[in-house]
């Protein structure tokens, strides 16, 4: 399975790369920095490119794949928001498009072994690395084609996304919920990669109303792939994570029907939908030693991160009624006149 291999020590040393100004790449410092900027939330700047918030190492890596990505009609693209189901979308695409070649009773089924995180590759992050190769790699999908993960906003995807025939599927989560993943997730990652505290919670939800947050405005970014889909559906499949949860194994076969790759008879007798949906639950990934113990490919960040509930409603832990409020009244504004609409039950 072709993936990078990095020490720990090469993942600490690029994302200290960024963490001044004057020691970012050449390309980076002399394009980028005279942007509208502010304090990151694991770096000391994020940017604002064309309407969007990066941290300097995603935008290094963004520009860059609009640069040398090449999109092939094969491709199958995975495009979330941070902390909106990413791990586990991933973990369901690959056993879905692999099934043939890993059958999930399989003993050694890749996803037992290797991360999600990993048998997916995310493309900004790839292309952040100044050594990475022009060509995205092809993972162990016998050449048959590409799985790719993204967190970029549709209007900043790669030109050939739109040129070729390739396939996006787009997952959302309430942004109660996404926020409350988010902010303890970039806590970790701060504690671990960079030794820094955690990010007052007032402050984050603040910058987190504002857009103000990795890939953000999240409002602009739903847009963007919602209007998508509506007007091709056949290129893009949108998808809430709070439905997904609630009915695994439909979405599972929307997005087989989605990808050209129904499940068969045979297949919906024997319980391939079903195995791969138990396969990929939180409950299965979660206590898999690699996602208990192991550290990732790219950054070297503990895999643990990628899994802390996976549960709907856990923004009511967190955020007081005055919060909730301010964040509903934010998407009921944004989302106006849309069409794109979250449950008040959720």
């Amino acid at each position: 399975m072709a993936v990078p291999s990095d020490s720990n020590t090469s993942n600490s040393s690029f994302l200290h790369q960024f963490l001044q100004e004057s020691c970012y790449p050449e390309e980076l410092r002399d394009s980028i920095i005279s942007l509208p900027k502010e304090e990151g939330w694991l770096t000391p700047h994020m940017y604002n490119y064309r309407g969007f918030w990066f941290d300097s190492k995603f935008l290094y890596g963004a520009l860059r794949s609009q640069q040398q990505f090449q999109a092939q009609h094969s491709d199958i693209i995975l495009s979330t928001l941070p902390k909106c189901g990413t791990t586990w979308l991933k973990a369901l695409v690959f056993a879905l498009t692999t099934r043939k070649q890993f059958p999930v009773s399989q003993q050694t089924h890749p996803l037992l072994t290797t991360s999600p995180q990993d048998l997916i590759l995310n493309l900004e992050f790839f292309y952040a690395r100044e050594n990475s190769p022009p060509n995205f790699p092809t993972m162990n999908n016998n050449g048959v084609m590409r799985l790719i993960s993204t967190h970029l906003p549709l209007e900043l995807l790669p030109k050939s996304v739109g040129e070729s025939k390739c396939k996006l599927i787009y997952v959302c989560r309430n942004p109660k919920d996404t926020f409350v993943s988010f902010w303890h997730f970039m806590n970790k990652m701060r504690g671990e990669l960079v030794g820094l505290g955690e990010i007052p919670f007032p402050e984050a939800f603040d910058k987190y109303c504002r857009g103000a947050s990795h890939y953000g405005p999240f409002w602009d970014h739903m847009l963007g792939y919602w209007m998508e889909s509506l007007e091709n559906p056949s290129k893009v499949l949108f998808l809430k994570y709070e439905e997904m949860k609630k009915e695994p194994d439909a979405h599972l076969r929307r997005m087989a029907a989605f990808l050209e790759c129904p499940f068969s008879e045979e297949e919906e007798e024997g319980g391939v939908v079903g195995g791969i949906s138990r396969l990929c639950s939180f409950e299965s990934l979660s206590n898999l030693e690699v996602n208990k113990t192991g550290k990732g490919l790219l950054f070297g960040n503990s895999n643990n991160a990628y899994f802390r509930k996976g549960k709907v409603g856990d923004w009511r832990n967190h955020l007081t009624d005055e919060m909730a409020t301010k964040l509903d009244q934010i998407v009921e504004e944004k989302f106006k006149g849309t069409g794109l609409k979250f449950n008040s039950d959720y």
